[in-house]
């Protein structure tokens, strides 16, 4: 499907990456994995074509439908969620279209064995496979389950996407990719805004998509569930491992520990050679030996060893201040704003050492219960509303929160280093480069500004200041967010040795196996209680969700909702006009041809007709003649009823 042959790219004379190759065949599933700065993006962009590589070069099979997900991108704002989604279907009646053009090229043509005859048949053949396939299922009916799927409401698909937040605008985006049925999709962070519902469902898709899959993700389940191959971009290289991502991890420290050794012993050799040259640098009788070491160094290709595993490093949350056995009692609480109700009659009992997790769909309710949680007591502006029962806070709890939006309340005029340093107090400010160096800040990163740092850096850097202060519970809202995969496991193990209280909101399976002992499922205007960790949770709710579908004795009429059924008949009728216009188009054809015909065979009436009467050419004549009226009646039949179409078109 893609070649890619020799690919470099550079950006004001700095090399990204250089000798990229590699085959994406139809059915791979790829896993594109490096550190941030790799380019890895950047190379998504080559492979689609938005970006022209430095050196290089691709081939792909044409035609070549590329469906990309960018991390960032601008959203329509001016129709709703449905409309946006079924933008994808002009496709269709551009396809429509085109097909009837060519019905009507055909038609002209005389010649059936000419190059653009065989051309405009090769076509018409592509366009109506595609039409076949993108039409097999109701446009409508399709968009509202893949919507639906992404975890959308019903009642959300006619509202205007300039309502929904970037997260949810990312969905509609990714909806119209899947609708659009593309020989390869690439995306770019496609987990980041997605829950665990949508998560199961986008992987049950994945596993059906009949098209290749390049994908760039931080959560770890979803690349070992959707993937089978693994492309690593390190250091300018590339490296291709035919296995998901946990068994490429085993194999990169094989490869690690393989550059250790090959470096260790060229920096041995590297001495002894410089060792020699030293010694024997001013002896004449040695003279040929040293200029042929010393040419032997400057061609030398050095060993360069990957970045280092950070996995084994450990970091430790400060020892917390003893709470009360029960950290929160709520009872039949309702919440909301603006006295909206979010959700209703919860009822649960948070105790100290317990580690939890806040899962369900966007919009259920997790971060409002999370904000109520840390601003139990305290009346703050945009704060979620407790609306009935009570939220009762336990004995000496001291509560530090993680928002969603931790990260942007960061000093931008302070350093990495300055941010934490303001805020540490006691022994702990002895350790802080130590601190830093457990969250990946080494070196000069420590200097930063924190304005210049990635969102992944930003959120590492948010969690080392809130683990300045001995917190003894822990609300966290999507800690992991655009964190790298070893930033997230060097989190969860300080998590896991915390002896105080954890509450989080996560989608991120992989993330909270292990680490969570009992799970709060919001959902529906409910949030109910599962005891046990997530995998326990997510088997659980997958027996109920077989045990609830309805067996079907007949098929379901589509459920559509008014502006879907709008959209449906409008084109429906601008099909019926475009079909009405090329008949009309194809008879005015028809009749041009025979009036030509006539012409032509008028001017040769009188030398027919000299050496006698020629009845086989009179007979041609009067079928022409025939065919031509035949056309006329039918030409006359096929403009009123166009005029009648746009006569009641314009009375609607």
């Amino acid at each position: 499907m893609i070649s890619l042959s020799q690919i470099g790219v550079s950006f004001a004379h700095k090399e990204l990456f250089s000798g990229i190759s590699f085959h994406i065949n139809r059915k791979d599933r790829i896993a594109l994995v490096g550190k941030n700065g790799t380019g890895k993006t950047t190379l998504m962009k080559v492979i689609t074509g938005m970006l022209e590589p430095t050196e290089g070069s691709v081939a792909r099979k044409d035609p070549m439908r590329c469906g990309y997900l960018p991390q960032h991108m601008d959203h329509a704002k001016d129709k709703s969620v449905l409309e946006e989604a079924l933008t994808v279907f002009v496709e269709i009646d551009n396809i429509s279209e085109r097909i009837e053009q060519i019905h009507v090229l055909l038609a002209q043509e005389e010649e059936y064995h000419t190059t653009a005859y065989e051309a405009l048949l090769v076509e018409l053949a592509d366009l109506n496979d595609r039409y076949r396939i993108l039409s097999s299922e109701s446009p409508l009916g399709n968009a509202e389950r893949v919507l639906l799927g992404l975890g959308f409401k019903r009642e959300d698909l006619n509202k205007p996407t300039a309502v929904f937040s970037e997260g949810w605008n990312m969905r509609i985006e990714l909806a119209k990719l899947i609708l659009s049925n593309p020989d390869i999709l690439l995306l770019d962070e496609p987990t980041n805004h997605l829950d665990i519902e949508s998560l199961r469902w986008l992987e049950e898709y994945l596993d059906a998509f009949a098209g290749a899959l390049l994908v760039v993700s931080h959560d770890r389940t979803f690349l070992d569930t959707v993937t089978h191959r693994t492309i690593e971009l390190s250091m300018g290289r590339m490296y291709d491992y035919k296995v998901s991502y946990s068994h490429f991890i085993a194999l990169r420290k094989e490869r690690v520990a393989q550059q250790t050794a090959a470096y260790e012993n060229q920096q041995k050799a590297i001495e002894k050679t410089k060792e020699f040259i030293e010694r024997f640098r001013y002896k004449p009788t040695k003279s040929n030996q040293v200029q042929s070491r010393i040419k032997q160094l400057e061609k030398m290709e050095l060993v360069e060893i990957d970045p280092v595993d950070h996995s084994g490093i450990h970091i430790r949350f400060p020892q917390p201040p003893r709470s009360g056995q029960v950290v929160y009692r709520c009872k039949d609480i309702t919440a909301g704003y603006d006295g909206k109700p979010v959700f209703k009659g919860a009822s649960l009992v948070l105790e100290r050492g317990d580690k939890i997790a806040f899962v369900g769909r966007n919009g259920e309710g997790k971060t409002t219960l999370l904000k109520l949680l840390a601003g139990a007591g305290e009346a703050r502006e945009s704060a979620p509303q407790l609306l009935e029962g009570s939220l009762e806070e336990g004995h000496q709890v001291n509560t530090g929160y993680y928002a969603q939006n931790q990260d942007e309340l960061l000093r931008k005029d302070y350093t990495v280093f300055q941010t934490v340093d303001e805020i540490a107090v006691g022994d702990i400010r002895t350790k802080l480069r130590d601190l830093l160096g457990a969250f990946l800040f080494r070196g000069d990163d420590i200097d930063k500004k924190t304005d210049v740092l990635s969102g992944g850096e930003r959120a590492r850097l948010a969690m080392a200041v809130l683990m300045l202060q001995p917190y003894n519970v822990l609300l966290l809202d999507e800690p992991t967010n655009h964190m790298d995969i070893p930033s997230k496991e060097i989190l969860k193990e300080a998590l896991m040795q915390y002896t105080g209280t954890v509450i989080l909101v996560s989608h991120d399976r992989t993330f909270l196996d292990g680490l969570v002992d009992k799970v709060y499922e919001f959902k529906d205007g409910k949030v109910r209680e599962h005891l046990g960790g997530i995998h326990i949770y997510l088997e659980r709710t997958k027996k109920e969700e077989k045990a609830n579908v309805p067996e079907k004795s007949e098929p379901e009429k589509e459920n559509v909702s008014d502006a879907a059924l709008e959209y449906k008949q409008r084109k429906e009728r601008e099909r019926a006009l475009r079909r009405l216009q090329s008949r009309v188009h194809k008879l005015e054809n028809k009749i041009e041809t025979h009036e030509n015909t006539l012409s032509q065979w008028d001017t040769q009436w009188n030398e027919r007709m000299k050496g006698g009467f020629d009845e086989a050419f009179l007979a041609k004549y009067e079928a022409e003649k025939q065919a031509l009226e035949k056309a006329m009646k039918k030409w006359e039949e096929a403009h009123n009823q166009l005029d009648a179409f746009v006569k009641e078109k314009e009375n609607e």
